[in-house]
């Protein structure tokens, strides 16, 4: 025993991989085993540690190890039902069953996000502004949905740096934007100029979604793309103030872009930082909100 202790002692400190330290990957359970995308999953086996790489299916996933024994995941966006596999140095190990990405009915199928998320991959290091976004749509499957509208009082964007919430945006009564092919999802940049009317009594801009239910009502911030804060960045935030009528759907985000002036052009320019939720409707106002604080949620 004494042998045995002294021999690991001296394994250690020379460096060398003690049998039994590493080996293959082996999942043996996933958890939850169903979800949208953007799920935290659970992956229970051995031989965890120094993984290289998750897949759903074939997606490469956001993960954190918790330990030897368990891993969590993000369900990455836009990947389908199927199993998740660990890669530790050119071995693998799959799940014993598929991760079943369950969909919420509410959300029409052609739209890109069904769920919020945030986007895995940073921010860009040379990428120094921020515009918030919006995107509003008609439920075409629910009656009535030629009168629908998406009502618009606010939208505010604020960042935090150096652990201070700073406003760059806040803008009353006034959004910009455009009608963007809906199938396939933003198939094209080409887009129409987006109609609005102004509710003076509620200080707000109304989109007649159902009028145009073909479209996506693609909106943005009435301000100008704004320059991130110096100091060290958390993330920013976006909120806005909506009312959303029966048979429309709203769903707000962010991109970072290279500068406060540089075009869409051929893309890119800009990086997503991820996009909220679907907000659904409501007889009263509600507040709408997408941050990238934090990332993506372990």
């Amino acid at each position: 025993m004494k042998l045995v202790s002294r021999f690991v002692l001296l394994a250690f400190l020379s460096g060398t991989v003690i049998a039994g330290s590493s080996g293959a990957p082996d999942v043996l359970r996933i958890s939850p085993t169903g979800g949208p995308e953007g799920t935290r999953v659970e992956i229970v086996g051995k031989n965890l540690e120094g993984a290289d790489s998750v897949l759903f299916g074939k997606t490469p996933a956001t993960f954190k190890v918790v330990s030897p024994e368990k891993l969590v995941a993000i369900v990455p966006h836009r990947t389908i039902t199927a199993t998740v596999t660990v890669v530790k140095n050119r071995e693998h190990s799959v799940s014993p069953f598929p991760f079943a990405i369950l969909k919420d009915p509410r959300i029409p199928e052609e739209a890109s996000y069904k769920a919020g998320y945030v986007n895995s991959d940073p921010r860009p290091a040379d990428f120094t502004s921020v515009l918030l976004w919006g995107i509003a749509v008609a439920d075409m499957r629910v009656a009535g949905y030629d009168s629908a509208t998406v009502e618009v009082a606010w939208t505010q964007l604020s960042c935090r740096a150096d652990g201070k919430d700073i406003v760059l945006n806040d803008d009353t009564g006034s959004i910009r934007g455009g009608l963007y092919r809906r199938i396939p999802w933003f198939g094209s940049d080409l887009h129409e100029p987006m109609p609005m009317t102004q509710n003076d009594l509620e200080h707000s801009v109304i989109m007649r979604v159902g009028q145009r239910a073909d479209k996506v009502w693609h909106f943005w911030s009435a301000s100008p793309r704004a320059a991130l804060p110096t100091g060290k960045l958390e993330g920013c935030t976006v909120r806005a103030r909506v009312k959303i009528s029966d048979g429309a759907l709203l769903q707000m985000g962010m991109d970072y872009w290279r500068n406060t002036t540089i075009g869409y052009g051929a893309g890119g320019n800009n990086h997503e930082a991820g996009a909220s939720n679907w907000y659904l409707p409501s007889d009263r106002w509600q507040e709408a909100v997408f941050t990238d604080i934090g990332g993506p949620q372990f």
